[in-house]
This record gives C-alpha cells, structure tokens and sequence, in this order.
C-alpha cells in the first residue's frame, strides 16, 4: 500500500513538471480516406480519460529535458477495442514516462473505424499510423531525435494498429513522395490484440475494425502473427497471463513467429494482472527500458 501511495504522489507531482509541448494535426492537408461529414471530434472526457469520437488525427508531442534525451521516439497508440481511445490512461501517461526517461512521445489520436466519416473503415488506423511514422522521421532534426531510433507502442487494440503497421509497413497506403521509410524501428506491445482468427481475436475489436462478418482472407491479412517475416521489427511484449479480455494467445502467437523468422524478440508474463494492468502496476516499465537501452 505505501509503494502504491508513492507511486501515486510521484505521478501526481511529476504530471505537473511534465506537460505537452505542442499538438499538430497529423496531417499537414486534406486526411486521406475521409468523408465530408457534419460530425465533430469530441474533447478528452477528463473524468474518464478517454475519447469517444476521433474523426481528425493529431500527435501530441512530450519531449525530454534536453540533458535527458536519448535521441529515441516512439509513437504510443492508446487502445479501446476500436470504439473509444484511453487516452489519459494509455497515452498521457505514459507519455510522461516515456519523457521522464529521455524518450521523445509522440501519442497518435488516430481515427476510430466509422462509416460516417473513414471511405474504407479497416485501413484508416494503419494510414494514421504510418503517417505517424513517416511524420516523426521526417522531422527528427526539429524534435533532436535519431531518425534510426523511432519505434511504435501499442497497448490492446492499439497494439494490433502498432503490430498491423509493423507487419504492413512495405505498402504505403499515404502519400510519401520522398519514400520515407515506414517501418519502426522496433515495436512495443502491451496485452496486445494481435489475431483475427475466430480462436484468438477479441471479437469486438475485430468487428469494429472489419465488420461483423468479414472474409476469411480479411481476417487473415490483419492476422498479424500471420504477418510477420524477417524485415519485422524487434519486438518487446508484455501480457498477463490472467487475461480474460485479450486472450495471452494473442501475444504468444506472435512472439513464436517473430522467433520463427529470426525477429529478435523478448516477452514478459506476468501471472496475475488482468486486461489494462498499466493502470494497476506501478513498475511494469522498468523491464521495458532496460530494453530499449539495449536495442542496437
């Protein structure tokens, strides 16, 4: 209990010291794959933390002290099985960590899969994603970053937009006139969905996503352990093996064929935790930098 209360006046205090630098809309004209609608964007519901409606993607910036910095990014996808976006919990906060430990955050405010705004529902996440990517590469000198040092954090369905864009990376579904290179640098998955096979998929992520009756080959090409080859990018994963939202499958599957094709790959379980155990754990990202400092 008092490791808990510590952590939670840290959070506190440190929550004032560290603030976001800016907000930039992700992309610089017209969003692709949209349509004109009516709808608006709706605010980050601050007693909740999360997002209900995301039809504008942003990055909201979080750079370290400049005697902190390390020269690595990484774009931090915040989940919520494709119907909201836990952004406060998934995305600020870690964030702030991220920061706190020299690490430049960059929290992607994606598009949620809705008919009434996105032409084509499934790959709109993967466009802000890879726009993500190439936006943040392209302007690494800007924000002091090593364009060679820019990775992707998912935690559940964000993780299957981080590992989709991880695996689909060769095809460019933005503009990208100077063939920036989409691929991370390395990938982080936090109680990813990563599967939308019958036996492993978190059903309402995958309905949102593809529909309620997708084709077996949809299901197979978002099938990210199905995705993977030897150009994938190394790999950090963390799962409870106590899940009951997002099968810990999910992750083993992957973690087996990134290991199968010579990814290098490192996987923590943990017995107990449950689904969303970030909000429950206090030092569940210690192992994670310890990693990061290690990447070559």
């Amino acid at each position: 209990m008092k490791r808990f209360i510590f952590f939670f006046l840290q959070t506190c205090l440190f929550s004032v010291a560290i603030h976001a630098q800016e907000i930039i809309n992700l992309y610089p004209g017209a969003i692709p794959n949209s349509k004109q609608t009516g709808i608006v964007d709706t605010g980050l519901n601050l007693s909740q933390g999360l997002i209900r409606r995301s039809i504008t993607p942003t990055l909201e910036i979080y750079l370290p002290e400049k005697e902190k910095a390390t020269g690595t990014a990484i774009v931090v996808i915040p989940g919520g099985s494709y119907t909201v976006i836990v952004y406060q919990g998934e995305g600020i906060n870690t964030a702030k960590q991220l920061a706190k430990n020299g690490i430049a955050a960059f929290i992607l405010k994606y598009r949620l899969p809705n008919d009434s705004f996105v032409t084509d529902r499934k790959i709109g996440t993967l466009q802000d994603a890879q726009q993500a990517i190439k936006v943040v590469r392209e302007n690494a000198s800007r924000w002091g970053i090593n364009r060679d040092r820019i990775g992707i954090m998912g935690f559940s369905a964000g993780g299957h937009i981080a590992s989709t864009e991880a695996t689909h990376f060769k095809k460019s579904l933005i503009e990208n006139n100077n063939n920036t290179s989409l691929r991370p640098d390395f990938q982080i998955l936090i109680y990813p969905v990563i599967s939308m096979q019958d036996s492993l998929t978190h059903i309402d992520s995958r309905n949102h996503l593809l529909g309620k009756e997708p084709s077996k080959e949809l299901i197979n090409e978002y099938s990210n352990e199905l995705k993977v080859d030897q150009d994938s990018p190394p790999a950090y994963i963390t799962h409870a093996g106590d899940d009951k939202t997002v099968d810990i499958d999910n992750s083993i599957a992957y973690y087996e064929s990134l290991r199968h094709h010579r990814v290098p790959a490192e996987m923590h379980i943990y017995p107990k935790g449950g689904h969303g155990f970030v909000f429950r754990m206090s030092d569940w990202m210690e192992p994670l930098f310890k990693w990061i400092k290690n990447l070559q």
